[in-house]
């Protein structure tokens, strides 16, 4: 074979995967229709939950000085995300460009290799391997890898070619995105809507302003190149009755508020990953956010699949815990839709809704929703509240001096704490020592509140879900066999 795994589409979804994947030890090649990129940004922000993923494996340092902000939204009514928790607010202002650029030269830097001017045209799936018939530089070629991830997109070749079925609502209304320099516009915020649609400016640094521009009953469009900036100009004067021709687009592009997910994001040897899996009106930056988090979820069990070290069976597992996830993206994006693009006919809606926030449950909820922090993955039966959840950041004294829960997961090895210098307990994790890093540590502070303030132990996934604690109604080597592969 010439790879473990063929991802296809550098974007965000498939340069973390690649990334994933090395880390933990299996052979990827990336194919990239696209020679370059494009420096284009759709996505703005980092959520909550991604920088504590990027933190998790020593990314944050690549992104440089970033700016971070506890505000949020919920269809332009206002949110405080300081109430989750975290170690990590938001990222206010990292480009998709820049997320791209990091995690291409983490890849790399790992052993990904990354072939850009090669286009997926077809594929097919064997009893031991796919066979993907690429177009690239040099001409046609058929490679060959245990698995292929399709990464590539709301208009995923691997998608269409792999017969995915992809239901949910067609577009009503297309809205236009633009980079633009060259002009002096005042700040208008999401929920600030106009008469007859929605405009949203913010300065994007270096004289540039993006804008998002919406014609309530502008009819979506099947576009093969993007919108020109004429366009744009022309549905900003119908709305704002002011003119902007004169400026420079740096980049024009639009979306739609078409809302999909697919009903497997596996099919045997093929899985799907990011927009490529689950469309969705662009509200809250959730989507670039969500795509790096399927990524995250999947590469270390397709590594440990191809290392051998773990039955097939675990990769069900990526299905079982993020199409939910998908599933309630869309709900939450459809939701606020409603609230941003339409007029005064849904006023009584926001009203209610801005009610409702001001009491600290309900916000925390919605925080929790569009930041990703909610999610809980079913890892088996037990009652603690930390099952199934992210690892917060944890502070640790052990042997070896200090450390912390974030670090322990550069490695992208699953961890087992052990609290209470349980040797029975750390015998017990021996046989799985290839994959797990056991620690005998005391936190170095916890409050009085905090889910590990009685708990003995805690197993964490790579991906940084916490897997087992005592309190768990199974036994340790039970939960290693489930997420690490029989004992050797």
């Amino acid at each position: 074979m010439d790879a473990s795994v063929i991802v296809v589409g550098a974007g965000p979804a498939g340069l973390m995967l690649a990334g994933e994947l090395r880390l933990a030890g299996a052979e990827v090649i990336v194919l990239e229709r696209l020679p370059e990129r494009t420096g284009e940004s759709r996505g703005l922000g980092l959520t909550t939950r991604t920088m504590e993923v990027f933190d998790q494996r020593g990314l944050l340092s690549r992104l440089g000085d970033i700016e971070t902000s506890n505000q949020g939204h919920f269809g332009g009514l206002a949110l405080d995300f300081g109430v989750l928790g975290s170690a990590h607010a938001a990222a206010r202002t990292v480009p998709q460009s820049r997320t791209e650029e990091a995690l291409e030269e983490w890849a790399r830097e790992l052993g990904a290799d990354i072939r850009r001017g090669s286009e997926l045209l077809s594929f097919s799936e064997g009893q031991d391997s796919v066979e993907a018939r690429v177009r690239g530089p040099r001409g046609e070629t058929v490679l060959s890898a245990a698995y292929l991830v399709g990464c590539d997109g709301g208009r995923s070749v691997v998608r269409k070619t792999g017969g995915f079925d992809f239901p949910g609502t067609a577009a009503t209304r297309e809205l236009f995105l633009a980079d633009v320099q060259g002009l002096d516009l005042e700040p208008h915020m999401i929920g600030q809507n106009v008469p007859g649609g929605m405009v949203i400016v913010g300065p994007f640094g270096d004289g540039i302003h993006r804008i998002i521009v919406g014609e309530r009953g502008a009819p979506p469009r099947r576009r093969t190149e993007p919108p020109s900036f004429g366009e744009v100009a022309a549905a900003w004067r119908r709305l704002m009755g002011t003119d902007i021709s004169h400026g420079r687009p740096v980049w024009v592009s639009s979306f739609s508020d078409a809302a999909r997910q697919v009903t497997e994001y596996r099919r045997g040897r093929v899985f799907l990953a990011g927009d490529a899996a689950h469309v969705h009106l662009p509200a809250g930056g959730q989507g670039m956010n969500t795509s790096i988090q399927d990524s995250v979820n999947l590469g270390w069990k397709l590594a440990s699949v191809v290392r051998g070290t773990a039955p097939t069976t675990l990769l069900d597992t990526y299905h079982s815990e993020r199409h939910p996830v998908g599933r309630r993206l869309i709900t939450n994006t459809l939701a606020q839709g409603l609230l941003i693009l339409n007029g005064d006919e849904v006023q009584p809606l926001r009203d209610v809704l801005s009610e409702l926030i001001g009491f600290d449950e309900v916000s925390r909820h919605l925080a929790g929703m569009v930041s990703g922090v909610e999610i809980r993955y079913d890892v088996g039966p037990g009652t603690h509240p930390l099952l199934g959840r992210r690892m917060p950041h944890l502070e640790l004294v052990g042997p070896m001096g200090k450390t912390s829960s974030t670090e322990l997961l550069r490695a992208s090895h699953g961890v087992l704490l052990d609290f209470a210098d349980d040797a029975a307990l750390r015998g017990a994790a021996s046989a799985w020592s290839d994959q797990v890093n056991t620690l005998t540590a005391t936190p170095h502070s916890l409050s009085a509140t905090s889910p590990l303030r009685d708990t003995a132990a805690v197993l964490v996934r790579p991906d940084g879900h916490v897997a087992w604690t005592p309190e768990s109604d199974e036994s340790l080597p039970t939960a290693l066999g489930r997420w690490f592969g029989p004992s050797r």
